[in-house]
């Protein structure tokens, strides 16, 4: 028998439908974290003309 962890945001097990979290409303609440700047990528910030330049090289690849 393989061990689950626990939803990362309450603890409760997690759900085979849900996984890693345990219900909708958890699943929904990482979401609101990532769009609300509450996880982040360590470095600097990119600059708005790198991430144009980005954008322009790989639409030329």
């Amino acid at each position: 028998m393989t061990k689950t962890r626990p939803c990362p945001i309450c603890k409760k097990p997690q759900s085979e439908e849900f996984a890693p979290f345990c219900s909708s409303h958890c699943r929904d609440r990482d979401l609101a974290k990532w769009f609300g700047d509450g996880y982040s990528v360590p470095g600097r910030p990119a600059s708005p003309k790198e991430i144009a330049d980005e954008i322009v090289r790989e639409e030329h690849d």
